[in-house]
């Protein structure tokens, strides 16, 4: 069995999983196409944002509701989004901003300036 979890594709479809899963709680499930946390407004966020890119934009980053209305706000000056109503917008605000907030980064916190190389 260990041989098997040394394939490299088995390693990182493992790492995807645990990493699609930080943004849910053990009640919530996942979607298996997308990666999304099954929530509230999901499928707004599925419609909105899968529209132009993968999920894994979303579900790789971590951000406060203003970092997701900047992230927003970016895409519709230079990537073309088209504008969305704004009881669409703050739900997709309201559902990034919960399950995809900066307190559920999965990955370490930076390293001591004492512990960097010289």
């Amino acid at each position: 069995m260990f041989a098997s979890l040394c394939q490299p594709w088995m390693l990182v479809s493992a790492l995807m999983l645990s990493a699609a899963s930080l943004g849910a709680s053990k009640d919530t499930p996942i979607d298996p196409e997308s990666g999304l946390v099954q929530a509230t407004n999901w499928r707004l966020v599925l419609g909105h944002c899968g529209a132009c890119h993968s999920y894994k934009l979303i579900t790789a980053q971590r951000g406060n509701r203003d970092y997701w209305l900047k992230t927003i706000r970016w895409m519709q000056s230079t990537q073309n989004l088209w504008p969305i109503p704004e009881a669409q917008e703050s739900a997709i605000l309201d559902y990034l901003a919960e399950h995809y907030d900066e307190t559920q980064w999965g990955r370490r916190p930076p390293l001591k300036a004492t512990l960097l190389p010289k």
